[in-house]
C-alpha cells in the first residue's frame, strides 16, 4: 500500500531520508517499521519567513516495494524511407519537432545553420577570448540553439500550451537528471546539456532523419501560395512540401527574408535592459535571511517585478551561480546573457533586469515590421561603440547607476570578454535607462542588501524575445498566408524558453504531419 502526502519540513529534515521517515511516522500516525521507501513527487523552497521550509509533495511506500519508473525514449521506427518535412532550426522547437515527426513517422531533414556542439564550443572560445564572433556558430546558432549554452531552466508558466511533463519526461530520456520531475523550478546547467543535445542529433539520425549542420537557408522556395522547400546559402535546395520554422529570436536574417519575400510579419513588444551580477553570497543573505546558507539549501534565485512610471521593470532568466556570456551573433554588436553550470556552484549570481518596450517606442523606425528589431540592433551597437569596438561590455557599479555617476573602478566580474567603465545613460534609451535607475532602488526597498555598489550593471540584454511575430492561423498552425510553413517557436514568437519551445515544435510537427496524411 502507499499513500501520498504533502508537506513542510526543515530543510535539514528534507535532506535526510532517516530524518523524514522519523517526521512522517510522527506526523501521520505511520508505523515507522512499516515504512519502506519515500518518493519524492515535488519539491519547492518556502523562504517567504525566517524559518526556511522545503514544500514536499511525497509517495510513501507502507509495507510495499518501490519500484522506479525506467524513463525510455518512445519506440522510435525507422524513417529514412518516409515523406520528408523540412525543420529550419536545431535549437528546442526544432530538435523536439524533429522529434515527433519520427514518432509520427514522417521523415525530418533539420537545417541548422551553425556547427555541432564539438566544433562550436570554439567558436565559443575565440569570442570570449579573441572577441571574435561568428555569425553562424556562436552562444544562438549551432546544435541545440540557444538552448543548449542557456544552462537548461525548464520553468515555464506554458502548461495551458501543452504537455510539459512530456517534454521533462524526454529530457530525462536523453540523460538529463530525473530530479528536473521533482525540483518546482527545474534546470539542468550548462555543462550537462551539450551531452544530451548531442543524443538527441545522435538519435534523429539512427531513426533515419537527417541533420545538416553549417547549413544556412538562404531563400523560401514557394509556388502559387505553397511552399516547396528551401535554397541554402552553398546553393543547395532541398524540396518539401512542409517547412517547420524554429530559427529562434536572433535569426534576424530570416525575417529580413520573409519581409523582402512580402510573406507577412509582425512587429512585437519585447524588453530590453542590463545584466547586473552580484556576489551569490550576497544573494543568500538577502533571500534566506541568513549570514550563511549552510550545505543543505541550494543558492538562492530571485524574481521581482516592478512598476515604474507605468512600465514594467523585471527581472528575467535569474543564473544563480552563474556567469554572465557575450551572446553577440553579428560583429558589431554587444549582447549579454546568463547561465549556470548544474552544481550553481560559481561565486556569482546574475539576472536580466529589463523594461518592457512598446509599440510606440520603435515607431521612430516607422511602421516597418522591422522596426522592433532595428531598435533593439541599434542600442546593441552602441553598447558595442561604447565599449570600445570589441566585446568588453560597457559596466558600471549599480549604485552609480541609478545615480548617474561614472563608476571610479570595477570589480573583476565573471563576463569573461572584460568589462570597461562607462555611464550606461550614453548607451541606453533616455526611458529604459530612467526605468531602470529607480526599478533598481525600488528592488533595493524589496530586497534589503540589493542596491549596492558590489554589483555590477552589464549592457545590454536584449535578446529576452523575438521583436519579431511570424503570424499563423491558430487552428491550422501554418503561416497566414503560406500553405504548409510552419512558424514555430520563439523566433515566430509563440514560445519563450525551452520548454515553451519544445511543446509548439511537436505541435507544429503534429499538424504538419496530419494534413500529409
Amino acid at each position: 500500500m502507499h499513500k501520498e502526502f504533502s508537506f513542510q519540513v526543515s530543510p535539514e529534515t528534507a535532506a535526510n531520508a532517516e530524518a523524514l521517515k522519523h517526521f512522517l511516522a510522527r506526523q501521520y500516525g505511520l508505523p515507522y517499521d512499516d515504512i519502506n521507501h519515500i518518493e519524492i513527487l515535488k519539491r519547492s523552497i518556502d523562504a517567504r519567513q525566517r524559518n526556511i521550509k522545503v514544500n514536499l509533495r511525497a509517495q510513501v511506500f507502507l509495507k510495499e516495494d518501490f519500484q522506479k519508473e525506467e524513463i525510455t525514449p518512445p519506440s522510435y521506427k525507422d524513417v529514412s524511407k518516409a515523406e520528408e518535412i523540412i525543420i529550419v532550426g536545431a535549437g528546442p522547437a526544432g530538435l523536439f519537432a524533429a522529434l515527433r515527426c519520427i514518432e509520427l513517422g514522417k521523415k525530418p531533414i533539420v537545417i541548422e545553420r551553425g556547427k555541432d556542439v564539438r566544433a562550436r564550443r570554439r567558436d565559443l572560445k575565440k569570442l570570449n577570448i579573441e572577441h571574435v564572433v561568428n555569425e553562424d556558430s556562436n552562444y544562438c546558432f549551432g546544435e541545440g540553439g540557444a538552448g543548449t549554452y542557456s544552462d537548461g531552466k525548464l520553468y515555464t508558466r506554458s502548461k495551458k500550451r501543452g504537455d510539459v511533463n512530456r517534454i521533462l519526461k524526454l529530457l530525462v530520456a536523453f540523460g538529463a537528471t530525473d530530479q528536473i520531475l521533482v525540483e518546482a523550478h527545474p534546470h539542468i546547467g550548462t555543462n550537462k546539456l551539450p551531452g544530451i543535445i548531442q543524443d538527441i542529433t545522435k538519435t534523429i539520425r539512427e531513426f533515419g532523419g537527417e541533420v545538416l549542420f553549417d547549413s544556412r537557408v538562404s531563400d523560401m522556395l514557394i509556388t502559387d501560395g505553397e511552399v516547396t522547400g528551401v535554397s541554402l546559402k552553398d546553393g543547395r535546395k532541398i524540396g518539401a512540401k512542409k517547412v517547420i520554422l524554429a530559427t529562434g529570436h536572433s535569426a534576424r536574417d530570416i525575417f529580413h527574408l520573409l519581409h523582402n519575400k512580402g510573406i507577412l510579419i509582425e512587429a512585437k513588444p519585447f524588453a530590453l535592459g542590463v545584466r547586473v551580477e552580484h556576489p551569490q553570497a550576497l544573494i543568500d543573505q538577502i533571500q534566506y535571511h541568513t549570514p550563511n546558507r549552510g550545505e543543505f539549501l541550494p543558492p538562492s534565485a530571485y524574481s521581482i517585478v516592478k512598476q515604474v512610471g507605468g512600465r514594467g521593470v523585471y527581472s528575467f532568466c535569474m543564473c544563480p551561480g552563474g556567469i554572465i556570456a557575450p551572446c553577440a551573433t553579428s560583429p558589431g554588436e554587444i549582447v549579454t546573457n546568463g547561465w549556470s553550470p548544474s552544481k550553481r556552484d560559481q561565486a556569482t549570481a546574475n539576472s536580466g533586469i529589463v523594461v518592457e518596450i512598446k509599440p510606440s517606442d520603435f515607431a521612430i523606425f516607422g511602421d516597418s515590421p522591422l522596426a522592433a528589431l532595428m531598435f533593439q540592433q541599434q542600442v546593441e551597437q552602441k553598447a558595442w561603440m561604447a565599449g570600445g569596438k570589441t566585446q568588453t561590455a560597457p559596466a558600471q557599479r549599480l549604485v552609480d547607476f541609478s545615480r548617474g555617476k561614472a563608476s571610479t573602478s570595477l570589480p573583476e566580474t565573471s563576463y569573461k570578454p572584460g568589462v570597461t567603465s562607462v555611464e550606461l545613460g550614453e548607451v541606453l534609451p533616455a526611458f529604459v535607462y530612467k526605468s531602470l535607475q529607480k526599478g533598481f532602488e525600488e528592488f533595493g526597498k524589496s530586497m534589503k542588501g540589493y542596491f549596492t555598489n558590489e554589483a555590477v550593471v552589464h549592457a545590454t540584454e536584449s535578446r529576452t524575445s523575438s521583436p519579431v511575430r511570424i503570424p499563423r492561423d491558430p487552428a491550422t498552425l501554418e503561416h497566414v498566408q503560406i500553405k504548409g510553413l510552419y512558424p514555430c517557436g520563439e523566433g515566430a514568437g509563440y514560445a519563450g524558453g525551452i520548454v515553451s519551445a519544445a511543446i509548439d515544435g511537436e505541435k507544429c510537427a503534429e499538424k504538419a504531419v496530419y494534413t500529409m496524411n
